[in-house]
């Protein structure tokens, strides 16, 4: 039986971990990389501890460095012996209000979560333009739907330029053999989540990965999870006035 084979950046930790773990137990093949090698080596070794038929692969990789993200996929993919889905996953929740002095946390922010996530998508997708199949899918944010206020207006804006790329590529892909799939997840708890203020919106770890990673399989264009309250909350939130969207922030 042929297995598909998975990238996954950002792996070593939080909701990429997790996705890996629930890959992991669906028989996928993996390829995982990340800053922290040693958290990915102990990845490794616990999953195929667990599930010894599957491969996994891992590599150091700083998507910051715009260079080596291609060269980092592309040791991957040949030691895999192939890709077939990349998730961008690797990002960052720093930010502060803007003006306020800490514009290297939103510049950090900006860079990390849209400009290298960009590096990721021209490297997968020149991968899959080149074998003509493939599935990509985006690790966006709820804070897409909406531009969100103080130390969130950065964070929110990287995602939601990383929703217009899904958005895009999708639209352009949609008659291809390339699937484009955005995700948006609402609050999970992971080290780097915002907390909500309602903490009965924050979903626990496996709750919320088991959910993205139903709907990754899916391969939707565009999927917010958990599906509840988020479905309804992305449909409603372009409309609520700015002080209920302050909430999110």
């Amino acid at each position: 039986m042929i297995r598909t084979k998975i990238l996954i950046t950002g792996a070593s930790s939080g909701l990429g971990a997790e996705m890996a773990r629930r890959f992991a137990g669906m028989g996928r093949d993996l390829a995982l990389c990340a800053r922290r090698t040693d958290r990915l080596e102990a990845l490794r070794d616990e999953l195929l501890a667990e599930y010894p038929g599957i491969t996994v692969v891992v590599r150091q990789l700083d998507v910051d460095d715009h260079a080596a993200v291609p060269e980092v996929f592309g040791q991957l993919r040949d030691e895999l012996g192939g890709v077939d889905r990349v998730i961008v996953n690797a990002g960052i929740g720093k930010g502060a209000v803007i003006g306020t002095g800490r514009a290297d946390a939103n510049l950090a922010t900006a860079t990390t979560n849209f400009v290298s996530a960009l590096a990721q998508v021209e490297a997968a997708m020149e991968t899959f333009r080149a074998q003509g199949s493939g599935h990509l899918v985006l690790i966006s944010s709820m804070s897409a739907v909406r531009g969100l206020p103080r130390k969130k207006a950065a964070y929110s804006a990287s995602k939601a330029g990383l929703s217009a790329i899904g958005e895009a590529l999708s639209i352009e892909l949609a008659k291809s053999p390339i699937a484009v799939t955005t995700v948006l997840p609402g609050f999970i708890a992971t080290d780097m989540s915002a907390q909500a203020d309602d903490a009965t919106m924050v979903a626990p770890l496996d709750r919320g990965v088991r959910s993205m990673v139903a709907a990754i399989e899916r391969e939707p264009r565009r999927a917010c999870v958990p599906g509840w309250p988020w479905r309804a909350i992305d449909l409603v939130m372009p409309y609520l006035p700015g002080q209920v969207v302050s909430r999110f922030a």
